[in-house]
Formats: C-alpha cells, structure tokens, sequence
C-alpha cells in the first residue's frame, strides 16, 4: 500500500467515527455518567470492534460475515439488550447519586464490553468495513505488513475522533458537583443509553 492509500482510509474512516450514531452516543451517555476514563474504556471496546470488521475485510471474511446474518441479528439484539441493562442501572443509580469525589470507581471491563458489542451491531460499522472499505482500498494486494499499518491508522483514528467526546462529556460532569445535577445527569443518560438500546436493536443493515 502507498502512503496516499492509507491517507486515503484514514479519511474514510475518521468521516464516518465522527458522524454520530449509536458507538458516539453511548460513549457520551457512558463518559456523562461515569467520567472520561470509562469513556475511554468503552472507546477501546469500540476500536476492538473496528479492528474486527477491518480482519474480515482484508482477509476475505465478507462473504462469511454475510452468510453469518442471523448472528449479526444475534449479536445486534443482544447489544440493545445489554445496553438497556445499562440505562436501567443509570437510572436506578440516579436515586442514590453522590457528588464525584464520593463516587467509586467503575468497572473498566464493563464499559469495554459495551463499547465492543455496540460496534459489532452497528450497522454503520458494518457496511463501512464490509461495502465503502472495498471502494477505498484494493483489498487483494494488502499484505500482512499493509494490515499491520492498517491496524495502526485505524487505532489512531478511532482514538482521535473519540477522544474528544469523552472528554467534553466528562467536562460537563464535573461542571457541578453536587449530587442533585448527578442525578439529573444520571438519568439524562440513561435516557441517552435507553435510546441507544432501542435504535440498536431497531435498525436494519
């Protein structure tokens, strides 16, 4: 691959992260109401799920990925579902919300997990990787090297372009500290993760 080649993905690629749908929206509602490092978790969850679509584009996993719809359907509920138990405990979080420096860490793993299982049933994802991503590059004459660079542009995208979200959305946390804006805010994002939910679960490829 040529410099302009990966030029050229990285451009198609930090388009489409930066358009919002569900990944930005639920790391926004995560970051509001946990702070920036769970945000982060749930961004690092999203690149894991680029980065699989990204091996089953290059290796010639499409016509496989398309043949496995049904688990896509699968997965895509099961995400909605897991994102409305977040919503759930955000809400029920909000009755006995504390100011910030009251407030316990969250579990890392559980943001991860969220951030990957809304990638893998997002429909933007996987028409990005498995239908523009063909258009953009010669998928034939990648090569291991070639997917290790890819590899790299595409965790430096997703963290460039997510970055920012997560840390304007934990700005915004820490602008009050008192426990009524926490819960206000808690509930404002489990309105956000709710709505997620039922857009995953929803939508159509």
């Amino acid at each position: 691959m040529t410099t302009a080649g990966f030029l050229a993905y990285a451009l198609a690629l930090g388009i489409a992260a930066a358009i919002p749908g569900p990944g930005v929206v639920a790391l926004v509602a995560r970051a509001l109401a946990s702070g920036f490092w769970a945000g982060m978790a749930f961004a690092a969850g999203l690149m894991l799920g680029d980065l699989t679509f990204l091996a089953a584009a290059v290796f010639g996993l499409t016509r496989v990925a398309e043949a496995l719809g049904d688990v896509f359907v699968v997965v895509r509920i099961g995400a909605g579902l897991y994102l409305g138990y977040l919503a759930i405990q955000l809400w029920r979080a909000a009755a006995r919300a504390q100011p910030v420096a009251g407030r316990g860490a969250d579990r890392p793993f559980g943001s991860f997990f969220a951030g990957l299982t809304v990638t893998l049933a997002n429909p933007k994802t996987i028409v990005f990787y498995l239908a523009v991503l063909p258009t953009v590059l010669d998928l034939r004459t990648v090569t291991r090297s070639d997917f290790a660079g890819l590899v790299a542009v595409t965790a430096l995208v997703v963290a460039v372009v997510m970055t920012p979200y997560a840390a304007l959305a934990s700005r915004a946390r820490q602008a009050l500290q008192t426990a009524a804006f926490h819960r206000r805010l808690k509930r404002g994002a489990a309105a956000i993760m709710a709505g997620a939910a039922i857009w995953t679960v929803a939508r159509r490829v």
